[in-house]
């Protein structure tokens, strides 16, 4: 079997600009090292009229983008989950919204569920009504002054994505500027702050922690000596995940894009490849599958309990491991051979690990509310889990002993 260094990367639930990693060199006894892998929740898909966070309003606003979509208020079309809605400017937002059914712009302003806010007070997810006429949806502010933004639009064909307008523009997409009320959708949540991530991000001893931050896509990676290492990758509505891509020097961090399915992963010289994988819905996870020198992608499907594994010649694995309601993992849980897959259930506090030969073995660690992580935390043979704590912005890693070590990273929420 073609020798394996230690890596592990995570994943949950900003245009591409990144800094160059600094690629370390593995000696042969750390590319001995077995290879790891870990996912995180991405954000849940939200059932028709219910809560949604704002990550997932505009994931679902993107599924639209560059479909060439014609503008017709007789007309629907289907989202991703095979809702139709209608093809007009709020029957847009109302897709978006992942409403019941297609309001017009009147029905967003008189909804029960729609509330009048300042426009300084705009989020993602919001929206500019002009109430006979038009509405538009608010992606972000383009600058600290909030004076200029971006906003997705269906006022004629096709969907629109329009980035730095004018607040105090006299018009906005057609319409006069004093007509629109910003409005917000009362079942719309603000999005999870930092997601963990963990990996060898220097290339050399044990594995380290990491968080990405959605507001400002941004990861921030631990070193081995405690020091801070950025780099900038992805957008709004993103999912992080982290793996040796390229199979050479250290770990490096990626994105899944909910609205393509897209897989975008950064290599060592900051360059960009991207993978197709997976569906709206999914979760994303990385590890080295097959046992060959470079890790690859892949999805577990809560609909199905089902892993989608992509082998390096692009083949499809599939492996049935976990019910609705648990988050995926994947790791080298015995120390020997390729990665496997496992899932953490969250009601229990409970590591339900798949082994070679297909046995579950359960590790209990965490308690409600803690977000799922694993890694080689003390660079001996197998993987072990951990968990990282939102309320208190802390890592609580498992060693091969049961020993616990806490780090503290990343912002509580």
């Amino acid at each position: 079997m073609p020798m394996k260094r230690s890596v592990v990367r995570a994943a949950a639930s900003l245009a591409v600009a990144g800094l160059a990693a600094t690629a370390a060199v593995v000696t042969p006894a750390q590319a001995a090292a077995p290879a790891t892998a870990v996912a995180v929740a991405a954000e849940a898909s939200s059932a028709i009229g219910g809560t949604i966070s704002r990550d997932e309003i505009i994931q679902r606003a993107k599924y639209w983008l560059g479909k060439g979509i014609t503008y017709n208020q007789g007309g629907s079309y289907p989202d991703s989950g095979g809702k139709y809605y209608r093809t007009d400017c709020s029957g847009y937002v109302s897709m978006a919204w992942h409403l019941s059914s297609s309001l017009n712009t009147v029905g967003i302003a008189n909804s029960a569920d729609t509330y009048e806010i300042s426009r300084s007070q705009l989020k993602a997810g919001d929206v500019l009504n002009s109430y006979y006429d038009h509405v538009i949806l608010f992606e972000k502010w383009d600058d600290a002054a909030h004076t200029k933004f971006s906003y997705y639009s269906f006022g004629s064909t096709p969907v629109k994505h329009i980035t730095g307008m004018s607040i105090n523009a006299s018009t906005i997409d057609g319409h006069p500027n004093g007509d629109y009320k910003a409005l917000r959708y009362k079942k719309a949540v603000d999005s999870a702050g930092d997601i963990p991530v963990a990996a060898n991000w220097d290339g050399s001893g044990a594995d380290n922690v990491g968080i990405y931050r959605p507001s400002t896509g941004e990861f921030h990676l631990r070193f081995d000596d405690g020091s801070l290492y950025k780099v900038y990758w992805g957008e709004q509505g993103d999912v992080p995940v982290s793996a040796n891509w390229d199979g050479s020097g250290a770990d490096n961090v990626g994105i899944w894009r909910p609205s393509t399915g897209e897989f975008h992963l950064r290599m060592d010289d900051g360059s960009l490849t991207k993978v197709y994988w997976g569906e709206q819905g999914d979760m994303p996870v990385a590890a080295n599958w097959d046992g060959g020198a470079a890790d690859n992608v892949g999805i577990w499907r809560p609909s199905t309990g089902e892993f989608h594994l992509r082998f390096d010649d692009g083949s499809l694995h599939k492996v049935a491991w976990g019910t609705q309601g648990d988050i995926p993992v994947a790791g080298n849980w015995d120390g020997s051979g390729a990665d496997n897959v496992g899932v953490y259930r969250p009601s229990t506090g409970e590591f339900h690990l798949r082994m070679d030969d297909g046995s579950l073995k359960k590790v209990y660690w965490g308690e409600q509310g803690d977000i799922p992580v694993s890694a080689n935390w003390d660079g001996g043979a197998p993987d072990n889990v951990g968990i990282w704590r939102p309320s208190t912005g802390e890592f609580h890693l498992r060693f091969d002993d049961g020993g616990v070590t806490r780090i503290a990273w990343g912002e509580p929420r």
